[in-house]
């Protein structure tokens, strides 16, 4: 169980392709963004690893399959 791993450049090639999906509530958009999609409580952000969003989308589901279908692998923030 002491053995030593080495996570080497294979193992942070991956991390690149990781984006973090978050629940974003309404009154925290610009109004400009909340007037396209009314009666909507929350859209789902799509996060690069560096903080930056990259697409906001109506539901959680959306925006993994974003996500997947742009060879990223999605990570949920609670």
């Amino acid at each position: 169980m002491n053995e030593k791993f080495d996570f080497g450049p294979q193992q942070n090639d991956s991390a690149g392709n990781i984006v973090y999906i978050r629940r974003v509530a309404m009154e925290t958009l610009p109004d400009e963004v909340r007037r396209q999609v009314p009666g909507v409580e929350a859209l789902y952000a799509v996060h690069g690893v560096d903080g930056e969003r990259l697409a906001l989308v109506r539901d959680r589901s959306l925006a993994f399959l974003l996500a997947r279908q742009n060879e990223l692998t999605p990570v949920s923030v609670h």
